[in-house]
């Protein structure tokens, strides 16, 4: 965080361009998105902080979207990750996917992952992730400053309302491939 305070006070105008640049390299120096958000409002204010978050987390989650595929390891990996979460045959829509990026403990780019599965194209994920990343730009820097504050009572509260919403806002229907459901047990 005092990097970032630094950083703002000597970059003057280049400013938001190196916050939104330190949002996409943030995923390689595995630094919680929750965070640089928080930072983001201290620094900027809500308005501009949230919007340069967005901003930031949309390119980074382009950025992920282009190497996934260049990585069939980590791919797969994520692959498993989904499906120990979320379920073989569950998909995780765009409401939902704002609700769990909301959820500061479950990894960013495996809600990425999960829109890149839903998404049949570029343009949709990109437009899908635009939409996901909002609540949590807003949220968080706009309430971070006051999520230090919360008792222990108000933080079991706001996840269970968190995961209130993930149910209620759920994909209802369940389409499994004949060969799969049928598939023999190995």
């Amino acid at each position: 965080m005092a990097v970032l305070l630094t950083m703002v006070e000597t970059a003057g105008i280049l400013a938001p361009m190196a916050f939104i640049l330190f949002h996409i390299v943030r995923q390689f120096l595995f630094i919680p998105v929750p965070l640089v958000c928080v930072a983001g409002g201290v620094m900027f204010g809500s308005v501009f902080g949230a919007l340069f978050s967005l901003i930031g987390l949309t390119l980074s989650s382009f950025l992920f979207f282009f190497l996934i595929h260049r990585l069939p390891n980590t791919h797969g990996k994520l692959s498993k990750l989904k499906k120990r979460w979320f379920g073989e045959y569950r998909n995780i829509n765009v409401s939902q996917a704002a609700v769990l990026r909301l959820v500061p403990f479950l990894h960013y780019h495996l809600i990425s992952f999960c829109i890149m599965e839903k998404c049949k194209s570029f343009p949709q994920y990109a437009k899908a992730t635009v939409i996901a990343n909002i609540p949590l730009a807003v949220f968080y820097t706009v309430f971070g400053q006051f999520i230090s504050r919360f008792t222990p009572t108000m933080i079991i509260v706001i996840l269970g309302v968190i995961t209130l919403l993930c149910y209620l806002l759920r994909e209802k229907v369940t389409v499994i491939k004949w060969t799969e459901f049928f598939k023999e047990a190995a």
